[in-house]
């Protein structure tokens, strides 16, 4: 099989960010490793497999504004292709490696808090998985979300629950903190909304001190007694960073797809 790898290496400095609106056309005229979506221009890495019918796309979490994001995410995209031989893209949200910050803040911006927790969010990560699922011509999508990428990513699977077949949440938040206002979206707003027909895996680590493993237990609770099919996976002495790019996290992704 021959693989193929679209990704633009960006030289990035964690304080760069676009200077001026990116707007479609100069999106496009950026050629591989870019696509325009909710008015933002996206940059991100891909492994295709022997075909795209099924596609998994990993949302980061929360790194400091302007991180090259893809240069952590890209392994990982790669080594899950090489498990799985389904085609897989890391994506940079909106303000890392080469992406733009059009018109939404950064999840890892100082001065706007709690952006991964909105609605805006919740409703550009809709846009950004239908764009790639449509380009790529993919039937089905797995979503992968690390953190504040799993806070996004289960408020998805709730606001569109047709849109993905399977979705791994891995240390995020679920619950509606003391912030929370009408502009926010959590999981636990839309749980009743979520696919009965969809897979979830609900990952955390023992000594995650960011998301306490009560955290992701408490919620695979609500989840089962919702009726959905989830199954909790433990990664013993795991801390929070890199707890999706574990032997443990991979081994549990990789097995949605020889279950099938």
């Amino acid at each position: 099989m021959i693989k193929k790898f679209l990704v633009v290496v960006m030289l990035l400095s964690t304080s760069f960010l676009f200077s001026k609106t990116i707007t479609k056309q100069e999106c496009n005229e950026k050629g591989e490793g870019y696509i325009y979506a909710g008015d933002e221009c996206i940059n991100y890495a891909m492994f295709e497999g022997d075909d795209n019918d099924k596609l998994i796309i990993i949302v980061h979490g929360t790194w400091d504004e302007g991180s090259n994001v893809l240069g952590r995410y890209a392994p990982f995209a790669e080594n899950l292709n090489m498990s799985t031989d389904i085609s897989t893209i890391a994506v940079a949200l909106p303000g890392y490696s080469g992406s733009s910050l059009n018109k939404l803040k950064s999840i890892g911006s100082k001065e706007y808090n709690h952006q991964a927790a909105t609605k805006e969010y919740v409703a550009f990560l809709e846009k950004l998985v239908i764009a790639l699922k449509d380009k790529y011509e993919s039937k089905e999508v797995t979503l992968i979300g690390h953190s504040a990428g799993a806070m996004i990513s289960g408020s998805l699977a709730g606001l569109n629950n047709s849109l993905l077949k399977n979705i791994v949440l891995v240390a995020g938040r679920y619950e509606r903190p003391a912030y929370a206002n009408e502009k926010h979206l959590l999981a636990i707003d839309v749980l009743d909304k979520m696919n009965k027909n969809a897979q979830f895996v609900m990952i955390y680590g023992t000594k995650d001190e960011i998301s306490k493993p009560s955290v992701t237990k408490d919620f695979y609770k609500k989840m089962k007694k919702q009726g959905l099919n989830v199954k909790l996976v433990e990664v013993k002495g795991a801390v929070h960073i890199d707890l999706d790019m574990t032997d443990t996290s991979i081994e549990a992704i990789s097995s949605l797809f020889e279950e099938e």
